[in-house]
């Protein structure tokens, strides 16, 4: 086996490993203004179902208010919260332009 063979076959996973969306998590998001799919990419511990369950508790409920307002929506704890404390942003939604 050659040198540009072996470096394929060891960077190949790392490079695939380094860019799936679980390595990405815990990157800061506006939980009242992002989408599920930025949710689930952002948070540790929020898959797709549960980022959806936030985009609609906000709709249902208006913004959070607070990051710990997070446990209200079905499926996510404290302990979920607190994972994620330093990434979860509590800015105001920005109205969408026309």
């Amino acid at each position: 086996m050659n040198i540009k063979s072996q470096t394929k076959r060891v960077l190949a996973p790392l490079f695939l490993t380094l860019f799936s969306s679980a390595a990405m998590a815990g990157f800061p998001v506006n939980i009242n203004s992002a989408d599920a799919i930025e949710l689930a990419d952002a948070l540790d511990g929020i898959g797709q179902s549960k980022a959806e369950a936030i985009v609609a508790y906000r709709v249902a409920n208006g913004p959070f208010d607070s990051v710990e307002s997070l446990t209200a929506v079905r499926g996510i704890g404290v302990a979920t919260v607190e994972k994620n404390v330093e990434n979860i942003l509590l800015e105001p939604a920005k109205p969408k332009s026309e």
